[in-house]
């Protein structure tokens, strides 16, 4: 059901985009910052394991909807509040599964105290995508979601993750393109 479920709407979108296509953007984008910190950087995370968690890191919305992230950080009580929510919605997910996959899936929908690494990734990847989804918007000429992209490169920048900075370097500028103006041999 996470088709249904748009993101995005306190805002004016010229598209609008439901978390089933945006959890696979942020699967992808999570590969790949796994790989850059693979390849580059020397890391060794499984990037595997990192696009099937961020594949999971918005099903607790099929419960609880798309709570947007002005509301959802903006203050400390409705933070750990929607914290416990998504908590009590992962644990609601994972009791409607048979018993013999729920410590499978209990790995994908809730990373453990020993995946910091992962989730941080599949972090930097879901704002890597909302950053794509605003460039997009702007592109369209929609003004609208100019403070967000600010922000959120604001917060990447300040994420303090290397294959972040690589990924803008190499890929974003792609995203700005046409796709007569890509360099894709097709």
């Amino acid at each position: 059901r996470m088709k249904y479920i748009n993101r995005w709407s306190l805002m004016n979108n010229t598209r609008t985009e439901n978390i089933s296509e945006h959890s696979l953007t942020v699967a992808m984008l999570s590969h790949a910052l796994a790989t850059i910190r693979n390849k580059k950087l020397g890391g060794n995370i499984d990037a595997e394991h990192a696009a099937a968690v961020a594949l999971f890191h918005d099903c607790t919305a099929l419960i609880t909807g798309d709570l947007p992230t002005p509301i959802k950080y903006s203050s400390k009580t409705l933070r750990n509040a929607y914290a416990d929510i998504e908590n009590e919605a992962a644990n609601q997910l994972l009791s409607a599964l048979p018993e013999y996959m729920r410590d499978e899936y209990r790995n994908l929908i809730i990373p453990s105290k020993n995946d910091e690494d992962i989730k941080r990734i599949v972090k930097a990847a879901d704002k890597l995508s909302a950053l794509i989804k605003c460039i997009e918007e702007e592109q369209m000429g929609n003004n609208e979601f100019c403070k967000a992209k600010e922000e959120i490169m604001k917060w990447l920048e300040n994420s303090d993750m290397k294959e972040v900075e690589i990924f803008i370097a190499d890929f974003l500028p792609s995203y700005s393109l046409s796709l007569d103006e890509q360099n894709i041999a097709l």
